[in-house]
């Protein structure tokens, strides 16, 4: 008996979908922690394996391959990435948390260097999906067509070019340490003339362009004595998150034929075993047990639900908005991780609505939850990687479990 699937209330995006997302400049609360500032671009790379890079693999020979203009290059496989194993018979299933970020820029507040060196603090490794234009400084914004826009127009700021360096060093980083960047695409469209009334074309070219701004920044930049990002990324990027949820079917065949392995844009779903539609991984956004019912899990919908499309609620109503929003995520991830073992997956955006409570409340569980035993803190696309590992039949099985209902993992597992 499915009771965990019962009512429950979608607490709709779109509410706070015509929020500003701070992108150039901004603070956190002062009663929230901030990272050290980032540290200066690396040297240009080289030729020969760079420090700290895997051993060379039979598809690569060793080298550094610096690609087009120099804004990306080939380093070889990333690093400490987990192999995937299939379940031997009677195994419980890891319990994977996957935290992951709308946006990916480097402001003002820190707050990617922040959260980054929190995943690496506690064993996390993550998913930043890149909006395509935080690569593009605010004076080149007229390279940017988006579809049924004017050029140069998007619903959320260009960064400065001093936030574009320093995300380009934060998206360097977190690549190393093991962290996916998908894509956000670009221009944050949502509602009318938004990614749901998009054809298929139109999100293509949305795809293309992003793509092209990740590889192309020196030239659009003019940032030639910056190093190259350590990696590929028209062969790193195999996910992406639309923009307010919206757009996913016309989105989807645009995924399949770049050869994506998954996509995150789905409104939402229960805490269940993830399928594929299309072909691909659907990876959405979770139902977790909220006040009397359910809500999604993204900052986004405690914000709406708490504040209404005010990111400056009543500050006396903070603490307890945080309890709520913290004691929701760990809710979710108990009732699985004592259940099912479907994975959790958790959207955010980097930004300090309501005091900054929102991420607090994220740092709160990661802390909690990444050292747990049998928990595996990890990118989208490591679960996919794990998904494709397993055999068919069990993942049929491991679908039909309610999120809270323990299983004879000797009978299901064979």
């Amino acid at each position: 008996m499915r009771t965990a699937r019962g009512a429950a209330v979608l607490l709709t995006v779109g509410v706070v979908a015509a929020l500003a997302l701070a992108t150039t400049g901004g603070s956190g609360s002062k009663d929230r922690p901030t990272a050290a500032d980032v540290s200066p671009s690396p040297a240009p790379v080289q030729s020969g394996a760079p420090s700290g890079s895997p051993s060379p693999s039979p598809s690569w020979d060793g080298k550094v391959k610096v690609l087009g203009d120099g804004s990306t290059s080939d380093t070889g496989p990333q690093p400490k990435q987990p192999k995937p194993e299939k379940l031997k018979p009677g195994e419980k299933p890891p319990q994977f948390v996957v935290f992951s970020w709308d946006g990916a820029l480097e402001n003002d507040d820190h707050l990617f260097s922040r959260f980054r060196e929190l995943g690496e603090e506690n064993n996390a490794q993550m998913t930043f999906f890149l909006t395509g234009i935080y690569t593009v400084p605010n004076s080149k914004r007229a390279l940017y067509h988006p579809p049924q826009h004017d050029v140069g127009a998007a619903a959320i700021d260009f960064p400065t070019d001093a936030h574009v360096k320093e995300t380009l060093e934060q998206l360097r980083l977190a690549w190393q340490a093991g962290d996916e960047i998908g894509t956000h695409f670009n221009g944050h469209f949502c509602g009318d003339k938004g990614g749901k009334d998009w054809s298929t074309e139109e999100w293509k070219s949305e795809l293309d362009q992003a793509v092209s701004f990740v590889t192309n920044w020196k030239t659009n930049t003019g940032f030639k004595d910056l190093a190259p990002l350590p990696f590929d990324y028209t062969k790193e990027l195999v996910g992406g998150r639309a923009p307010c949820l919206e757009g996913q079917n016309n989105l989807l065949p645009v995924e399949k034929a770049a050869g994506f392995r998954y996509d995150a844009s789905s409104p939402g779903e229960f805490q269940v075993w993830p399928s594929k539609k299309n072909g691909i991984w659907n990876f959405p956004l979770q139902m977790l047990p909220y006040r009397s019912s359910q809500g999604l899990s993204m900052d986004f919908n405690f914000l709406a639900s708490q504040s209404g499309d005010s990111t400056n609620g009543d500050p006396k109503k903070y603490a307890g908005w945080e309890k709520e929003a913290r004691d929701s995520y760990l809710a979710g991830f108990e009732r699985v991780y004592n259940g099912s073992r479907a994975p959790l997956f958790i959207g955010n955006h980097f930004e300090t609505w309501n005091g900054g409570i929102y991420m607090q409340a994220i740092e709160d569980v990661m802390k909690s939850v990444c050292k747990r035993d049998g928990v595996r803190c990890v990118s989208f696309r490591q679960v996919a990687d794990w998904m494709d590992a397993q055999d068919p039949k069990v993942l049929d099985k491991l679908r039909q479990l309610d999120p809270g209902q323990p299983a004879d993992w000797s009978r299901l597992v064979k």
